[in-house]
């Protein structure tokens, strides 16, 4: 299943993709930090689960190279399809 846009209808939406499962930023530096001395920093850390969400998410189950052969074949009109094939994936799905 592929989400290009998000999830379902919710468009805008950038999918997560962590560059590892534990990221530290420094933290804004304050009048307070910069006269005491001090770094500070925040640190984030994705859960086991939430790092797999954010990977399916950036994944895309598309195969590229079988859809740019499918539209090369079309464009040149060599895209041909037997009519007993067509028969039998219409019966298939009728019957299933």
């Amino acid at each position: 299943m592929s989400y290009p846009n998000g999830i379902g209808d919710w468009k805008g939406l950038n999918p997560i993709t962590p560059t590892s499962t534990s990221e530290t930023r420094p933290a804004v530096k304050t009048a307070e930090t910069k006269t005491a001395g001090r770094t500070e920093t925040d640190e984030t850390k994705l859960s086991p689960a939430s790092a797999q969400i954010a990977q399916a998410l950036g994944e895309s189950d598309v195969r590229t190279e079988k859809v740019a052969a499918l539209q090369k074949a079309i464009a040149s009109g060599s895209y041909s399809v037997s009519s007993s094939d067509v028969a039998d994936k219409l019966m298939q799905t009728m019957l299933g």
